[in-house]
């Protein structure tokens, strides 16, 4: 474990801390006067490896060459030249900081970190870290590289959960949730709906679907899965007599079919590594999936009775209905498929190029 200390005067900034790896939504912007919950789970942090935040230079200040060496291979609106490897914990997590005034923009709801660190070191006031609690965004305080260092707490060195471990102790995510909103006509309220992790995980694994394909059809026939990426499919890609073949695979799951193209696999959520088949199958691509949305998809929770609690005899299972489906189809998210597919080589093939310059028009046709 790690505690991060102010770089100027060594004041502990955060609590002890386990790193894992950094979430696929950790910049995700959802909706609009959404209230997002925090990013990060308690006692952990994750390290963004790309600049992120400002100051941005829009794509026509970019050279082509510089974005390729950074392995950005197809036009975006913008480019970060902040500095790379930001840290990003829970706001409870932190310890020792105050705001300061007049860095505290946001789009309407709260701080949103567009006009650089916000929180202070309250010992010397140096700059340290942005704290985003504004509407549509993650709950996240992100650490300035440069203005904190990391400091080991134990001496012993953890070592990550076995995949048969993190199988059999991980945390599955939902594919619905209710969301909160600000603002209403009615003031604060809820409806329900499709995960907005599952719809960043699938932004994500389309991008790597669609470089995948090569260019053909693919199918995915399975359950939930097909429901999350088949359209979307079947709208990007043409059709055909012979299509490519994307199946789930992962730790405790059976062999995969030698015959599947593709692989639909989970990454660790420690190391962030993506898991790998054995044998034959180790040929085929593997399109990464967070692992509590794979762990969801692979072994789905069915809705089965409980235990009642309170008065209720011992024994006594409590029937709840089960929870209410969303009133829309599966759409993935734009912003993430748009920031994966840029950075995948494939990207360069003329075909993804224009995937991605009409990219409004997909979400127009309620694909993103």
């Amino acid at each position: 474990m790690f505690v991060f200390v102010c770089a100027g005067c060594d004041t502990e900034l955060t609590t002890p801390l386990s790193q894992v790896a950094l979430p696929v939504h950790a910049h995700q912007k959802y909706g609009n006067g959404i209230q997002l919950p925090v990013l990060m789970e308690p006692g952990t942090f994750a390290v963004e490896p790309e600049p992120w935040g400002p100051p941005w230079r829009t794509w026509e200040k970019v050279d082509p060459d510089e974005a390729a060496a950074r392995g950005i291979y197809a036009p975006l609106y913008a480019l970060s030249d902040g500095e790379p490897g930001a840290i990003v914990v829970a706001p409870g997590d932190t310890r020792g900081t105050r705001l300061i005034p007049d860095k505290c923009g946001g789009y309407c709801c709260g701080l949103d970190g567009a006009d650089g660190p916000n929180l202070a070191c309250e010992a010397c006031g140096l700059p340290v870290a942005s704290r985003i609690d504004d509407c549509s965004l993650w709950q996240a305080v992100w650490l300035a590289p440069n203005a904190v260092h990391r400091l080991p707490v134990d001496d012993a060195a953890a070592t990550p959960l076995s995949w048969t471990e993190v199988t059999a102790t991980g945390k599955s995510t939902p594919p619905f949730e209710p969301i909160a909103t600000w603002g209403g006509l009615l003031g604060t309220g809820h409806f329900w709906s499709w995960s907005p992790q599952w719809e960043a995980a699938a932004g994500h694994a389309l991008a790597h679907l669609l470089a995948a394909s090569q260019g053909g059809p693919v199918t995915v026939r399975d359950g939930l899965t097909e429901d999350v990426f088949q359209r979307a499919l079947d709208t990007l890609l043409p059709a055909g007599p012979t299509a490519r073949r994307a199946v789930l695979a992962g730790p405790e799951r059976p062999a995969p079919d030698t015959h599947a193209d593709i692989l639909l696999v989970p990454t660790h959520p420690q190391t962030g590594k993506v898991w790998a088949p054995p044998g034959p199958a180790a040929s085929a691509y593997l399109v990464p999936l967070p692992f509590g949305v794979w762990l969801w998809l692979a072994f789905p929770t069915p809705h089965l009775p409980i235990p009642a609690s309170g008065t209720m005899p011992d024994g006594v299972l409590r029937d709840d209905p089960p929870a209410p489906s969303p009133l829309r189809l599966f759409q993935a998210d734009p912003r993430t498929f748009q920031h994966t597919l840029a950075r995948l080589p494939a990207v360069r093939s003329p075909w993804l190029r224009d995937t991605l310059a009409n990219l409004t028009q997909h979400t127009r046709a309620r694909i993103f």
